[in-house]
């Protein structure tokens, strides 16, 4: 890390990210160290990169572009100048760099630069990059993946592809990690047959990675969409070394594959509230637009393991339940199902214990 930084207190400066303890990293965030920690890995010489570049390859399968679209919206550092500061490589992102699918009989045609298909089995066969998934994977009908194509692929052949050869996988959204809205309980989920990359809800063993028998190390950041933070600040910590893959990850990972620093197991949302003190005197709100509390409304912040109301969104202005809106616990592998019907009360016996 470079000297003389100015902008946060020496002490931030020597906290390894990702494995400091909760308030650590709350003082550290008080102080502006949190969003700084990047900064503090920057050469002060501009003409040299403390880090070697890190290729990253991100695909996508059944989501909503959400995750992405978080991501664009990172502050302190925004995303391309902590692209910058990792020297990351991002080589293919079907959203971000436009690219484009031509065939021929079936069959991928041109040149890499020209067509993503060709350029994704170019990047997995070389190997040397970390994975980002964002989306679930289709594994139905019958195995074949084929609910979900990509020209004349399926998500689950490309994931296959992309999963074989990389260094670390890390699922972007609930979807990707866990399945989320694709595995909600409905009449035709078994027929889909959505996965998410380590994880399906809850269960290890109905993960993709499992099903195609293949192992790679993993890590998780759910949220519906996540925050950038969660991206950018795991992807620092890393690159920067502060982590070692996999030998660290049973450490900084909770029983679900998310890093105990954003998602931590004995925190939840509830506990930082804003309208906590309506809680406390049992006022609560049967609509939506008020200020009083939203447990009425169906709010399941008691079951959401999240930082939100610590770190907030839009730059550090509000989250949703300061906003208005009932928490929906989209960072747990339940997700959806733990949280409909939406805006609706519903008992928790879970709820009774979330204060004490």
């Amino acid at each position: 890390m470079s000297e003389g930084n100015t902008n946060s207190d020496s002490s931030v400066n020597d906290l390894d990210f990702l494995r400091m303890d909760w308030h650590k990293f709350l003082k550290a965030r008080r102080s502006g160290g949190g969003f700084k920690l990047l900064e503090n890995y920057k050469n002060n010489d501009p003409e040299e990169n403390d880090f070697p570049e890190t290729h990253v390859l991100w695909i996508q399968g059944a989501q909503c572009t959400g995750c992405s679209e978080s991501l664009l919206d990172a502050s302190n550092p925004e995303l391309l100048r902590a692209f910058e500061i990792l020297n990351i490589d991002l080589e293919r992102h079907e959203a971000f760099l436009a690219h484009q699918g031509l065939f021929v009989d079936g069959e991928p045609a041109n040149t890499s630069e020209l067509n993503s298909e060709i350029l994704l089995d170019e990047i997995s066969e070389r190997g040397n990059y970390i994975l980002m998934v964002e989306g679930a994977i289709a594994n139905g009908p019958q195995g074949s993946g084929k609910y979900f194509m990509s020209g004349n692929r399926s998500s689950k052949e490309m994931f296959k592809k992309a999963a074989q050869n990389a260094d670390l996988i890390i699922a972007v959204g609930t979807c990707a990690a866990y399945g989320g809205i694709n595995t909600a309980n409905s009449d035709i989920v078994d027929i889909l047959d959505y996965r998410g990359v380590a994880f399906t809800k809850k269960d290890p063993s109905k993960g993709m990675l499992k099903v195609l028998g293949i192992d790679k190390p993993v890590i998780n950041i759910p949220g519906c969409p996540p925050h950038p933070d969660w991206i950018i600040f795991t992807l620092s910590a890393i690159i920067s070394g502060n982590i070692k893959i996999p030998d660290d990850l049973p450490e900084v990972l909770d029983e679900f594959g998310r890093p105990k620093v954003f998602f931590p197991p004995d925190h939840n949302v509830h506990k930082d509230c804003p309208r906590k003190e309506f809680f406390n005197k049992k006022e609560f709100d049967n609509c939506v637009g008020g200020e009083k509390c939203l447990l009425k409304m169906g709010c399941q912040a008691f079951l959401a393991h999240a930082d939100c109301a610590l770190r907030k969104w839009n730059d550090g202005h509000s989250y949703c339940v300061q906003a208005g809106s009932p928490c929906i616990a989209c960072v747990e592998p339940d997700f959806p199902d733990n949280a409909r019907p939406l805006y609706s009360s519903k008992k928790n016996k879970r709820r009774k214990e979330a204060d004490q």
